[in-house]
């Protein structure tokens, strides 16, 4: 198999066939030898029924249908670990990455034969201004806090050779950040700058998008508790200072309700420092409670290819 391409189904329907016709012309014109990997994130629409009836007119297609929703990281990883193509093209299937990037890909990829990886990234991020502010944050926040550094408005579009595949698909955590997971591998990356649209609603919520952040970070860094234990350590040095600066004035002045507010500042301050670091130490414990179940990452109920019809 020459090439392989993969994508997730949730909540596609309104332009599966689209991305289906789409991105059988593109790699039409590299190779017949290739195979269209679509996984069905538990998606509440009718993208799985629309994806089989293509399949019915399509020998390339090959759908993995998962048992429910686990969402997008883990059913990206669930599909590249279904590709059999030297080479491997992900992206996503709602066509805000154009389906015809693979062949501005494919492309440079020949030019330069060192490369293992050409992914997408976008120059100015879509969306309105919080979406583009809390985004650019998020990565200077990462960079920061993480040895593993990624390109800023990185894209799921990718190009990647399969003993690249091959080794990202190793990693074999619960808590993925495919982003960080992808540059930990290493192998020789190439960012290529694309334009992609953008679409009213997405399926990442704000929750869901804190949720992927705590993940990222804890994953990837663990500056966050060197920060605590710095912080706890100068408010518990603040803390013994409030509580002799209000003695001593107690006994010059002779008071005693000094002594009442430095007991209640110390306490608070120590209170304060102590929940803020249990509940620092939670979000890394956390995560180790669930790699140490070693619950399967996605539970695959069907595989659909023409091969079983």
């Amino acid at each position: 198999m020459q090439l392989s391409i993969v994508s997730t189904l949730y909540q596609s329907s309104p332009h599966i066939d689209e991305f289906i016709q789409r991105m059988n012309a593109s790699a039409q014109q590299i190779t017949q030898d290739y195979e269209l990997i679509l996984v069905n994130d538990g998606s509440p629409d009718d993208s799985l029924q629309k994806a089989l009836v293509a399949q019915q007119h399509n020998t390339h297609l090959k759908i993995v249908d998962l048992s429910r929703n686990f969402g997008h990281h883990e059913a990206g990883m669930a599909g590249l670990e279904q590709a059999q193509g030297e080479f491997v093209f992900l992206i996503d299937s709602d066509l805000e990455e154009a389906p015809e990037l693979l062949l501005e890909f494919w492309q440079e990829m020949q030019r330069s034969e060192d490369l293992d990886v050409i992914y997408g990234i976008q120059e100015q991020r879509k969306g309105g201004w919080f979406e583009q502010f809390s985004g650019y944050l998020f990565y200077i926040i990462f960079n920061k806090l993480s040895s593993i550094k990624i390109s800023t408005n990185a894209l799921t579009v990718r190009l990647m050779k399969k003993q690249y595949v091959d080794a990202i698909t190793q990693y074999q955590e619960r808590n993925l950040f495919v982003a960080g997971i992808m540059a930990h591998a290493g192998f020789n990356q190439r960012a290529w700058v694309v334009t992609k649209k953008s679409k009213p609603s997405s399926s990442y919520t704000l929750a869901k998008r804190l949720k992927l952040f705590l993940t990222c970070i804890t994953s990837f860094s663990t500056q966050p508790l060197a920060y605590m234990f710095a912080l706890g350590n100068f408010i518990f040095l603040l803390s013994i200072s409030a509580v002799l600066y209000f003695f001593l004035e107690s006994v010059v002045l002779n008071t005693s309700i000094s002594v009442l507010k430095a007991i209640l500042l110390a306490t608070g301050f120590i209170v304060g420092s102590l929940m803020s670091c249990t509940g620092l130490l939670g979000l890394y414990i956390a995560p180790i409670a669930t790699e140490i179940k070693q619950r399967p990452r996605v539970i695959i109920k069907t595989i659909y290819s023409q091969s079983d019809r």
